[in-house]
Protein backbone atom coordinates (compact mmCIF):
# COMPACT_ATOMS: atom_id res chain seq x y z
CA UNK A 1 0.00 0.00 0.00
CA UNK A 2 1.37 3.40 -0.95
CA UNK A 3 1.19 5.95 1.88
CA UNK A 4 -0.85 9.04 1.32
CA UNK A 5 -2.93 7.44 -1.43
CA UNK A 6 -6.67 7.83 -1.00
CA UNK A 7 -8.56 9.20 1.99
CA UNK A 8 -7.05 8.40 5.40
CA UNK A 9 -9.41 7.32 8.18
CA UNK A 10 -8.45 8.45 11.69
CA UNK A 11 -9.55 6.60 14.84
CA UNK A 12 -9.05 7.82 18.39
CA UNK A 13 -7.67 5.51 21.11
CA UNK A 14 -6.59 6.18 24.67
CA UNK A 15 -3.03 5.63 25.78
CA UNK A 16 -3.09 4.66 29.47
CA UNK A 17 0.09 4.81 31.58
CA UNK A 18 0.24 3.90 35.29
CA UNK A 19 3.14 4.78 37.59
CA UNK A 20 3.93 4.92 41.32
CA UNK A 21 5.18 8.02 43.17
CA UNK A 22 5.92 7.02 46.70
CA UNK A 23 2.84 5.39 48.24
CA UNK A 24 0.50 6.96 45.67
CA UNK A 25 -0.52 5.49 42.31
CA UNK A 26 -1.19 7.72 39.28
CA UNK A 27 -2.81 7.04 35.92
CA UNK A 28 -2.06 9.14 32.76
CA UNK A 29 -4.63 8.91 29.97
CA UNK A 30 -3.86 10.55 26.60
CA UNK A 31 -6.14 10.32 23.51
CA UNK A 32 -4.19 9.56 20.31
CA UNK A 33 -5.32 9.59 16.68
CA UNK A 34 -4.29 6.62 14.54
CA UNK A 35 -2.45 6.46 12.25
CA UNK A 36 -0.06 8.62 14.30
CA UNK A 37 1.52 11.28 12.05
CA UNK A 38 3.60 13.22 14.57
CA UNK A 39 7.04 12.45 15.93
CA UNK A 40 6.91 10.30 19.08
CA UNK A 41 9.93 12.04 20.61
CA UNK A 42 8.18 15.39 20.33
CA UNK A 43 4.95 13.92 21.74
CA UNK A 44 6.82 12.40 24.67
CA UNK A 45 8.48 15.70 25.48
CA UNK A 46 5.17 17.59 25.42
CA UNK A 47 3.59 15.03 27.77
CA UNK A 48 6.42 15.41 30.26
CA UNK A 49 6.15 19.20 30.15
CA UNK A 50 2.36 19.67 30.12
CA UNK A 51 1.60 17.19 32.91
CA UNK A 52 4.65 18.10 34.98
CA UNK A 53 5.70 14.45 35.24
CA UNK A 54 8.65 13.40 37.39
CA UNK A 55 11.94 12.78 35.65
CA UNK A 56 12.39 9.23 36.94
CA UNK A 57 9.54 7.95 34.72
CA UNK A 58 10.83 9.65 31.54
CA UNK A 59 12.50 6.60 29.96
CA UNK A 60 9.71 4.19 31.01
CA UNK A 61 7.04 6.54 29.64
CA UNK A 62 8.82 6.80 26.32
CA UNK A 63 9.20 3.02 26.09
CA UNK A 64 5.52 2.44 26.91
CA UNK A 65 4.38 5.11 24.43
CA UNK A 66 6.42 3.65 21.56
CA UNK A 67 5.27 0.11 22.38
CA UNK A 68 1.61 1.17 22.45
CA UNK A 69 1.83 2.97 19.10
CA UNK A 70 3.65 0.04 17.44
CA UNK A 71 1.13 -2.53 18.70
CA UNK A 72 -1.91 -0.49 17.66
CA UNK A 73 -0.39 0.26 14.23
CA UNK A 74 0.25 -3.44 13.60
CA UNK A 75 -3.33 -4.21 14.62
CA UNK A 76 -4.56 -1.66 12.03
CA UNK A 77 -2.43 -3.25 9.32
CA UNK A 78 -3.71 -6.73 10.25
CA UNK A 79 -7.30 -5.50 10.20
CA UNK A 80 -6.86 -3.96 6.74
CA UNK A 81 -5.22 -7.15 5.49
CA UNK A 82 -8.10 -9.28 6.79
CA UNK A 83 -10.63 -7.01 5.10
CA UNK A 84 -8.71 -7.24 1.81
CA UNK A 85 -8.64 -11.03 2.03
CA UNK A 86 -12.38 -11.16 2.79
CA UNK A 87 -13.05 -9.06 -0.32
CA UNK A 88 -10.88 -11.39 -2.35
CA UNK A 89 -12.66 -14.51 -1.03
CA UNK A 90 -16.10 -13.05 -1.71
CA UNK A 91 -15.12 -12.56 -5.41
CA UNK A 92 -16.34 -8.97 -5.41
CA UNK A 93 -13.11 -7.82 -7.09
CA UNK A 94 -11.30 -8.97 -10.23
CA UNK A 95 -8.35 -11.15 -9.19
CA UNK A 96 -6.57 -10.84 -12.54
CA UNK A 97 -6.79 -7.08 -12.44
CA UNK A 98 -5.39 -7.05 -8.91
CA UNK A 99 -2.49 -9.34 -9.88
CA UNK A 100 -1.62 -7.21 -12.91
CA UNK A 101 -1.69 -4.03 -10.84
CA UNK A 102 0.57 -5.60 -8.22
CA UNK A 103 2.95 -6.93 -10.87
CA UNK A 104 3.17 -3.51 -12.53
CA UNK A 105 3.92 -1.79 -9.23
CA UNK A 106 6.58 -4.35 -8.35
CA UNK A 107 8.39 -4.16 -11.68
CA UNK A 108 8.34 -0.34 -11.67
CA UNK A 109 9.95 -0.12 -8.24
CA UNK A 110 12.47 -2.98 -8.50
CA UNK A 111 15.84 -2.31 -10.11
CA UNK A 112 16.31 -5.80 -11.57
CA UNK A 113 13.16 -5.36 -13.66
CA UNK A 114 14.07 -1.86 -14.90
CA UNK A 115 14.28 -1.31 -18.63
CA UNK A 116 17.83 -1.01 -20.03
CA UNK A 117 18.99 2.49 -20.86
CA UNK A 118 18.73 3.56 -24.46
CA UNK A 119 22.08 3.46 -26.25
CA UNK A 120 23.83 6.82 -26.47
CA UNK A 121 25.12 7.54 -29.97
CA UNK A 122 27.97 9.73 -28.71
CA UNK A 123 29.16 7.07 -26.26
CA UNK A 124 28.96 4.34 -28.90
CA UNK A 125 30.93 6.46 -31.37
CA UNK A 126 33.56 7.18 -28.69
CA UNK A 127 34.06 3.45 -28.07
CA UNK A 128 34.24 2.72 -31.79
CA UNK A 129 36.76 5.51 -32.42
CA UNK A 130 38.90 4.37 -29.48
CA UNK A 131 39.05 0.86 -30.94
CA UNK A 132 39.92 2.03 -34.44
CA UNK A 133 42.58 4.58 -33.43
CA UNK A 134 44.41 1.75 -31.63
CA UNK A 135 44.24 -0.50 -34.70
CA UNK A 136 45.96 -0.55 -38.13
CA UNK A 137 43.22 1.82 -39.31
CA UNK A 138 44.66 4.69 -37.25
CA UNK A 139 46.65 6.10 -40.19
CA UNK A 140 43.53 5.99 -42.33
CA UNK A 141 41.60 8.02 -39.77
CA UNK A 142 44.35 10.64 -39.55
CA UNK A 143 44.56 10.91 -43.34
CA UNK A 144 40.81 11.35 -43.62
CA UNK A 145 40.84 14.03 -40.93
CA UNK A 146 43.66 15.78 -42.78
CA UNK A 147 41.64 15.77 -46.01
CA UNK A 148 38.77 17.46 -44.19
CA UNK A 149 41.23 19.94 -42.68
CA UNK A 150 42.50 20.86 -46.14
CA UNK A 151 38.93 21.41 -47.39
CA UNK A 152 38.19 23.77 -44.49
CA UNK A 153 41.49 25.58 -45.05
CA UNK A 154 40.67 26.14 -48.73
CA UNK A 155 37.27 27.56 -47.80
CA UNK A 156 38.85 29.84 -45.20
CA UNK A 157 41.35 31.00 -47.82
CA UNK A 158 38.52 31.92 -50.18
CA UNK A 159 36.81 33.78 -47.36
CA UNK A 160 39.94 35.78 -46.54
CA UNK A 161 40.45 36.72 -50.20
CA UNK A 162 36.85 37.88 -50.61
CA UNK A 163 36.95 39.84 -47.34
CA UNK A 164 40.20 41.50 -48.38
CA UNK A 165 38.76 42.51 -51.77
CA UNK A 166 35.69 43.98 -50.07
CA UNK A 167 37.83 45.99 -47.64
CA UNK A 168 40.01 47.32 -50.45
CA UNK A 169 36.97 48.34 -52.48
CA UNK A 170 35.33 50.00 -49.50
CA UNK A 171 38.58 51.76 -48.63
CA UNK A 172 38.78 53.25 -52.13
CA UNK A 173 35.14 54.37 -51.94
CA UNK A 174 35.69 55.99 -48.55
CA UNK A 175 38.74 57.87 -49.86
CA UNK A 176 36.65 59.34 -52.68
CA UNK A 177 33.91 60.31 -50.24
CA UNK A 178 36.38 62.03 -47.91
CA UNK A 179 37.78 64.03 -50.83
CA UNK A 180 34.29 65.36 -51.58
CA UNK A 181 33.57 66.11 -47.91
CA UNK A 182 32.68 69.77 -47.54
CA UNK A 183 32.16 70.21 -51.28
CA UNK A 184 29.30 68.11 -52.60
CA UNK A 185 28.94 65.78 -49.58
CA UNK A 186 28.20 66.38 -45.89
CA UNK A 187 29.01 64.50 -42.68
CA UNK A 188 25.66 62.76 -42.93
CA UNK A 189 26.60 61.38 -46.35
CA UNK A 190 29.90 60.03 -44.97
CA UNK A 191 28.09 58.36 -42.08
CA UNK A 192 25.62 56.80 -44.50
CA UNK A 193 28.43 55.34 -46.64
CA UNK A 194 30.21 54.02 -43.53
CA UNK A 195 26.95 52.39 -42.38
CA UNK A 196 26.49 50.72 -45.77
CA UNK A 197 30.07 49.42 -45.65
CA UNK A 198 29.50 47.96 -42.19
CA UNK A 199 26.31 46.21 -43.28
CA UNK A 200 28.06 44.78 -46.34
CA UNK A 201 30.85 43.39 -44.15
CA UNK A 202 28.33 41.87 -41.75
CA UNK A 203 26.38 40.23 -44.57
CA UNK A 204 29.56 38.77 -46.06
CA UNK A 205 30.74 37.47 -42.69
CA UNK A 206 27.37 35.87 -41.99
CA UNK A 207 27.44 34.23 -45.41
CA UNK A 208 30.83 32.62 -44.76
CA UNK A 209 29.87 31.64 -41.21
CA UNK A 210 26.87 29.79 -42.60
CA UNK A 211 28.92 28.03 -45.29
CA UNK A 212 31.59 26.98 -42.80
CA UNK A 213 28.96 25.67 -40.40
CA UNK A 214 27.25 23.68 -43.16
CA UNK A 215 30.54 22.20 -44.34
CA UNK A 216 31.54 21.24 -40.79
CA UNK A 217 28.16 19.61 -40.19
CA UNK A 218 28.42 17.59 -43.42
CA UNK A 219 31.99 16.54 -42.64
CA UNK A 220 31.10 15.45 -39.11
CA UNK A 221 28.16 13.35 -40.32
CA UNK A 222 30.17 11.75 -43.13
CA UNK A 223 33.11 11.06 -40.83
CA UNK A 224 31.03 9.39 -38.12
CA UNK A 225 29.12 7.27 -40.63
CA UNK A 226 32.36 6.19 -42.29
CA UNK A 227 33.99 5.31 -38.94
CA UNK A 228 30.98 3.25 -37.87
CA UNK A 229 30.88 1.42 -41.21
CA UNK A 230 34.61 0.71 -41.07
CA UNK A 231 34.25 -0.69 -37.56
CA UNK A 232 31.44 -2.98 -38.69
CA UNK A 233 33.48 -4.18 -41.66
CA UNK A 234 36.47 -4.93 -39.45
CA UNK A 235 34.29 -7.26 -37.38
CA UNK A 236 33.39 -9.21 -40.54
CA UNK A 237 36.41 -11.37 -41.47
CA UNK A 238 34.85 -12.35 -44.83
CA UNK A 239 34.62 -8.76 -46.07
CA UNK A 240 36.84 -8.38 -49.13
CA UNK A 241 36.49 -4.59 -49.33
CA UNK A 242 38.09 -3.87 -45.98
CA UNK A 243 41.58 -3.48 -47.42
CA UNK A 244 40.33 -0.86 -49.88
CA UNK A 245 38.61 1.11 -47.14
CA UNK A 246 41.80 1.29 -45.09
CA UNK A 247 43.78 2.61 -48.07
CA UNK A 248 42.30 6.10 -47.95
CA UNK A 249 45.22 8.45 -48.63
CA UNK A 250 45.44 12.18 -49.37
CA UNK A 251 45.41 12.91 -53.07
CA UNK A 252 48.44 14.32 -54.86
CA UNK A 253 46.55 17.52 -55.56
CA UNK A 254 45.94 18.04 -51.88
CA UNK A 255 49.56 17.33 -51.03
CA UNK A 256 50.87 19.73 -53.63
CA UNK A 257 48.47 22.45 -52.58
CA UNK A 258 49.35 21.80 -48.96
CA UNK A 259 53.09 22.06 -49.60
CA UNK A 260 52.75 25.28 -51.57
CA UNK A 261 50.86 26.99 -48.76
CA UNK A 262 52.98 29.09 -46.41
CA UNK A 263 53.41 27.45 -43.02
CA UNK A 264 52.87 29.24 -39.77
CA UNK A 265 55.67 31.59 -38.81
CA UNK A 266 58.14 29.71 -36.69
CA UNK A 267 59.98 31.35 -33.82
CA UNK A 268 63.00 30.09 -32.00
CA UNK A 269 61.55 28.12 -29.11
CA UNK A 270 63.51 28.03 -25.88
CA UNK A 271 62.88 25.11 -23.58
CA UNK A 272 64.17 23.73 -20.27
CA UNK A 273 63.01 20.48 -18.65
CA UNK A 274 63.23 19.36 -15.02
CA UNK A 275 62.28 16.30 -12.99
CA UNK A 276 61.13 16.92 -9.42
CA UNK A 277 59.93 14.92 -6.41
CA UNK A 278 57.24 16.36 -4.15
CA UNK A 279 55.80 15.02 -0.92
CA UNK A 280 56.90 14.38 2.65
CA UNK A 281 56.64 10.61 3.14
CA UNK A 282 55.18 9.42 -0.16
CA UNK A 283 57.12 11.26 -2.86
CA UNK A 284 55.67 11.68 -6.34
CA UNK A 285 57.73 12.40 -9.42
CA UNK A 286 56.60 15.18 -11.75
CA UNK A 287 57.97 16.68 -14.96
CA UNK A 288 58.31 20.44 -15.28
CA UNK A 289 59.03 22.34 -18.47
CA UNK A 290 59.69 26.01 -19.06
CA UNK A 291 58.99 27.12 -22.63
CA UNK A 292 59.06 30.35 -24.59
CA UNK A 293 56.13 29.83 -26.93
CA UNK A 294 52.71 31.06 -27.91
CA UNK A 295 49.78 29.40 -26.14
CA UNK A 296 47.95 28.84 -29.42
CA UNK A 297 50.93 26.98 -30.89
CA UNK A 298 49.70 23.94 -28.97
CA UNK A 299 46.33 24.24 -30.70
CA UNK A 300 47.27 25.01 -34.32
CA UNK A 301 47.62 22.34 -36.98
CA UNK A 302 50.63 22.73 -39.25
CA UNK A 303 49.96 22.57 -42.97
CA UNK A 304 52.89 20.32 -43.85
CA UNK A 305 53.62 16.61 -43.87
CA UNK A 306 56.62 16.37 -41.62
CA UNK A 307 56.61 13.19 -39.53
CA UNK A 308 56.93 15.08 -36.25
CA UNK A 309 53.65 16.88 -36.75
CA UNK A 310 51.90 13.63 -37.65
CA UNK A 311 53.23 11.97 -34.52
CA UNK A 312 51.91 14.85 -32.41
CA UNK A 313 48.46 14.45 -33.94
CA UNK A 314 48.59 10.67 -33.50
CA UNK A 315 49.48 11.00 -29.83
CA UNK A 316 46.58 13.42 -29.28
CA UNK A 317 44.15 11.06 -31.00
CA UNK A 318 45.37 8.01 -29.08
CA UNK A 319 44.83 9.74 -25.72
CA UNK A 320 41.49 11.36 -26.61
CA UNK A 321 39.48 8.78 -24.63
CA UNK A 322 42.08 7.89 -22.02
CA UNK A 323 43.23 8.81 -18.52
CA UNK A 324 46.10 10.96 -19.85
CA UNK A 325 44.49 14.10 -21.19
CA UNK A 326 46.25 17.37 -21.98
CA UNK A 327 44.92 20.73 -20.84
CA UNK A 328 45.71 24.40 -21.40
CA UNK A 329 44.95 27.56 -19.38
CA UNK A 330 43.76 30.46 -21.53
CA UNK A 331 43.46 33.91 -19.90
CA UNK A 332 40.26 35.66 -20.99
CA UNK A 333 38.10 38.63 -19.99
CA UNK A 334 34.80 38.42 -18.10
CA UNK A 335 32.59 38.00 -21.19
CA UNK A 336 31.68 34.57 -22.54
CA UNK A 337 32.10 35.02 -26.27
CA UNK A 338 34.76 34.76 -28.95
CA UNK A 339 34.70 38.21 -30.52
CA UNK A 340 37.87 39.89 -29.22
CA UNK A 341 41.47 39.33 -28.20
CA UNK A 342 42.92 35.89 -27.77
CA UNK A 343 39.41 34.42 -27.62
CA UNK A 344 38.88 35.42 -31.25
CA UNK A 345 42.24 33.93 -32.25
CA UNK A 346 41.40 30.71 -30.41
CA UNK A 347 37.99 30.53 -32.09
CA UNK A 348 39.70 30.96 -35.47
CA UNK A 349 42.02 28.05 -34.73
CA UNK A 350 39.06 25.88 -33.69
CA UNK A 351 37.29 26.82 -36.90
CA UNK A 352 40.14 25.59 -39.08
CA UNK A 353 39.33 21.95 -38.41
CA UNK A 354 36.01 20.19 -37.81
CA UNK A 355 35.48 18.68 -34.37
CA UNK A 356 34.15 15.16 -34.99
CA UNK A 357 33.56 14.25 -31.34
CA UNK A 358 32.34 17.30 -29.39
CA UNK A 359 30.03 20.26 -30.12
CA UNK A 360 31.51 23.25 -31.90
CA UNK A 361 33.04 25.98 -29.76
CA UNK A 362 30.11 28.39 -30.08
CA UNK A 363 27.64 25.69 -29.02
CA UNK A 364 29.70 24.98 -25.91
CA UNK A 365 29.91 28.70 -25.09
CA UNK A 366 26.12 29.01 -25.39
CA UNK A 367 25.70 26.22 -22.83
CA UNK A 368 28.25 27.86 -20.52
CA UNK A 369 26.39 31.18 -20.77
CA UNK A 370 23.12 29.59 -19.70
CA UNK A 371 24.78 27.83 -16.77
CA UNK A 372 26.43 31.06 -15.62
CA UNK A 373 23.13 32.95 -15.77
CA UNK A 374 21.37 30.29 -13.73
CA UNK A 375 24.16 29.96 -11.16
CA UNK A 376 24.51 33.73 -10.74
CA UNK A 377 20.75 34.19 -10.30
CA UNK A 378 20.63 31.43 -7.67
CA UNK A 379 23.63 32.85 -5.81
CA UNK A 380 22.29 36.41 -5.79
CA UNK A 381 18.84 35.25 -4.66
CA UNK A 382 20.37 33.30 -1.79
CA UNK A 383 22.59 36.25 -0.74
CA UNK A 384 19.66 38.67 -0.86
CA UNK A 385 17.48 36.30 1.19
CA UNK A 386 20.19 35.88 3.83
CA UNK A 387 20.72 39.63 4.08
CA UNK A 388 16.99 40.29 4.46
CA UNK A 389 16.71 37.61 7.14
CA UNK A 390 19.55 39.16 9.12
CA UNK A 391 18.49 42.81 8.72
CA UNK A 392 14.73 42.65 8.28
CA UNK A 393 13.14 43.77 5.05
CA UNK A 394 15.32 46.88 4.71
CA UNK A 395 17.89 46.39 1.97
CA UNK A 396 20.51 49.03 1.40
CA UNK A 397 21.01 50.53 -2.03
CA UNK A 398 24.48 49.07 -2.51
CA UNK A 399 23.16 45.54 -1.90
CA UNK A 400 20.42 46.05 -4.45
CA UNK A 401 22.97 47.40 -6.87
CA UNK A 402 25.13 44.28 -6.46
CA UNK A 403 22.21 42.03 -7.28
CA UNK A 404 21.40 44.08 -10.37
CA UNK A 405 24.82 43.67 -12.00
CA UNK A 406 25.25 41.88 -15.30
CA UNK A 407 24.74 38.23 -14.39
CA UNK A 408 26.07 37.00 -17.74
CA UNK A 409 29.67 38.02 -16.97
CA UNK A 410 32.28 36.11 -14.99
CA UNK A 411 34.15 37.23 -11.91
CA UNK A 412 37.98 37.22 -11.74
CA UNK A 413 39.21 33.75 -10.79
CA UNK A 414 36.21 31.94 -12.29
CA UNK A 415 36.73 29.70 -15.31
CA UNK A 416 34.81 27.57 -17.76
CA UNK A 417 35.92 24.46 -19.63
CA UNK A 418 35.63 23.53 -23.31
CA UNK A 419 36.40 20.12 -24.84
CA UNK A 420 38.10 19.65 -28.19
CA UNK A 421 39.29 16.86 -30.46
CA UNK A 422 40.34 19.09 -33.36
CA UNK A 423 43.34 20.81 -31.75
CA UNK A 424 46.94 19.81 -32.32
CA UNK A 425 48.01 18.79 -28.79
CA UNK A 426 45.19 19.89 -26.46
CA UNK A 427 42.03 18.09 -25.31
CA UNK A 428 40.69 20.49 -22.66
CA UNK A 429 40.90 24.29 -22.45
CA UNK A 430 40.38 26.16 -19.17
CA UNK A 431 39.22 29.72 -19.88
CA UNK A 432 40.36 31.58 -16.74
CA UNK A 433 38.85 35.03 -16.17
CA UNK A 434 41.40 37.73 -15.23
CA UNK A 435 41.24 41.52 -15.06
CA UNK A 436 43.66 44.40 -15.58
CA UNK A 437 45.08 43.77 -12.10
CA UNK A 438 47.29 41.10 -13.69
CA UNK A 439 49.48 43.85 -15.19
CA UNK A 440 50.25 45.30 -11.78
CA UNK A 441 53.07 43.91 -9.68
CA UNK A 442 51.32 43.73 -6.32
CA UNK A 443 49.16 40.61 -6.56
CA UNK A 444 49.33 38.11 -3.70
CA UNK A 445 48.86 34.38 -3.23
CA UNK A 446 45.20 35.03 -2.41
CA UNK A 447 44.51 36.80 -5.71
CA UNK A 448 41.46 35.40 -7.56
CA UNK A 449 43.62 34.36 -10.53
CA UNK A 450 45.94 32.33 -8.28
CA UNK A 451 42.99 30.66 -6.57
CA UNK A 452 41.56 29.99 -10.02
CA UNK A 453 44.77 28.10 -10.87
CA UNK A 454 44.32 26.03 -7.72
CA UNK A 455 40.77 25.10 -8.72
CA UNK A 456 41.94 24.25 -12.24
CA UNK A 457 44.60 21.89 -10.90
CA UNK A 458 41.95 20.27 -8.71
CA UNK A 459 39.78 19.67 -11.80
CA UNK A 460 42.82 18.16 -13.52
CA UNK A 461 43.18 15.66 -10.65
CA UNK A 462 39.53 14.64 -10.71
CA UNK A 463 39.26 14.35 -14.50
CA UNK A 464 42.47 12.56 -15.56
CA UNK A 465 44.29 15.58 -17.04
CA UNK A 466 47.95 14.67 -16.57
CA UNK A 467 49.50 17.46 -18.66
CA UNK A 468 48.65 21.13 -18.11
CA UNK A 469 50.03 24.25 -19.81
CA UNK A 470 50.09 27.35 -17.57
CA UNK A 471 51.06 30.94 -18.51
CA UNK A 472 53.82 31.56 -15.97
CA UNK A 473 53.48 35.36 -15.82
CA UNK A 474 49.64 35.22 -16.00
CA UNK A 475 49.79 37.28 -19.21
CA UNK A 476 50.00 36.25 -22.85
CA UNK A 477 51.98 39.25 -24.12
CA UNK A 478 54.72 41.43 -22.67
CA UNK A 479 54.27 45.18 -22.23
CA UNK A 480 56.47 48.10 -21.16
CA UNK A 481 55.69 47.92 -17.43
CA UNK A 482 56.79 44.27 -17.29
CA UNK A 483 60.42 44.82 -16.32
CA UNK A 484 62.93 42.21 -15.21
CA UNK A 485 62.08 42.71 -11.48
CA UNK A 486 58.37 42.50 -12.35
CA UNK A 487 58.86 39.21 -14.20
CA UNK A 488 61.03 37.73 -11.45
CA UNK A 489 58.53 38.61 -8.73
CA UNK A 490 55.55 37.28 -10.71
CA UNK A 491 57.33 34.05 -11.70
CA UNK A 492 58.44 33.42 -8.10
CA UNK A 493 54.87 33.87 -6.88
CA UNK A 494 53.40 31.48 -9.48
CA UNK A 495 56.17 28.90 -8.96
CA UNK A 496 55.65 28.80 -5.20
CA UNK A 497 51.85 28.71 -5.43
CA UNK A 498 51.84 25.94 -8.04
CA UNK A 499 54.29 23.97 -5.91
CA UNK A 500 51.91 24.22 -2.96
CA UNK A 501 48.97 23.21 -5.12
CA UNK A 502 50.89 20.22 -6.51
CA UNK A 503 51.64 19.05 -2.96
CA UNK A 504 47.90 19.27 -2.26
CA UNK A 505 47.30 16.99 -5.25
CA UNK A 506 48.42 14.01 -3.19
CA UNK A 507 45.28 14.34 -1.08
CA UNK A 508 43.19 14.86 -4.21
CA UNK A 509 44.33 11.93 -6.38
CA UNK A 510 46.63 9.87 -4.19
CA UNK A 511 49.81 10.94 -5.99
CA UNK A 512 49.85 10.75 -9.81
CA UNK A 513 52.83 11.76 -11.88
CA UNK A 514 52.04 14.82 -13.97
CA UNK A 515 53.63 17.17 -16.48
CA UNK A 516 53.32 20.91 -15.86
CA UNK A 517 54.50 23.21 -18.65
CA UNK A 518 55.10 26.87 -17.76
CA UNK A 519 54.85 29.11 -20.82
CA UNK A 520 56.29 32.61 -21.15
CA UNK A 521 55.48 35.02 -24.04
CA UNK A 522 57.50 34.80 -27.21
CA UNK A 523 58.70 38.40 -26.99
CA UNK A 524 60.47 37.86 -23.67
CA UNK A 525 64.25 38.22 -23.81
CA UNK A 526 66.58 35.22 -23.67
CA UNK A 527 68.28 36.73 -20.63
CA UNK A 528 64.98 36.84 -18.76
CA UNK A 529 64.13 33.31 -19.86
CA UNK A 530 67.35 31.82 -18.49
CA UNK A 531 66.95 33.81 -15.29
CA UNK A 532 63.52 32.22 -14.79
CA UNK A 533 65.03 28.85 -15.69
CA UNK A 534 67.61 29.23 -12.91
CA UNK A 535 64.86 30.20 -10.47
CA UNK A 536 62.79 27.05 -11.01
CA UNK A 537 65.19 24.44 -9.50
CA UNK A 538 65.72 26.70 -6.48
CA UNK A 539 61.99 26.63 -5.66
CA UNK A 540 61.22 23.03 -6.61
CA UNK A 541 63.23 20.03 -5.45
CA UNK A 542 64.93 18.92 -8.63
CA UNK A 543 66.10 15.32 -8.78
CA UNK A 544 69.88 15.07 -8.90
CA UNK A 545 71.67 12.53 -11.04
CA UNK A 546 73.78 9.80 -9.47
CA UNK A 547 77.18 9.22 -11.07
CA UNK A 548 78.56 5.72 -10.67
CA UNK A 549 82.35 5.33 -10.91
CA UNK A 550 84.54 2.28 -10.46
CA UNK A 551 87.19 2.04 -7.74
CA UNK A 552 89.94 1.55 -10.31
Amino acid sequence: MKPGKGKVRYTERDFVYTFQAGSQSFVLTVPLQFPVQENLDHLHGRLMLLHDLPCFIEQDLKKSLCQFVDEETIKDFDREAEQALDLLKSSTIDVDHLVNAWKKSYTETTLEHAQPEEPNRDEDFADIYHDLIHSPASETLLNLEHNYFVSISELLGERDVEMKKLQERQGAEMDKVMQELGKSLSDQDVNSVASQHFESQQDLENKWITELKQLSTIQKQEYQEWVIKLHQDLKNPNNSFISEEIKVQPSRHQESVDENRPTYEEHRQLEESFTIHLGAQLKTMHNLRLLRADMLDFCKHKRNHRSGVKLHRLQTALSLYSTSLCGLVLLVDNRINSYSGIKRDFATVCQECTDFHFPQLQEQLDVVQQVVLYARAQRNHKAKHQYESANGNEVRGDKVKNTERNHSNLLPGEFYVTRHSNLSEIHVVFHLCVDDNMRSGNISARDPAIMGLRNILKVCCTHDITTINIPLLLVHEMSEEMTIPWCSKRAELVFKCVKGFMMEMVSWDGGVSRTVQFLVPQNISEEMFFQLSNMLPQIFRVSSTLTLTSKR
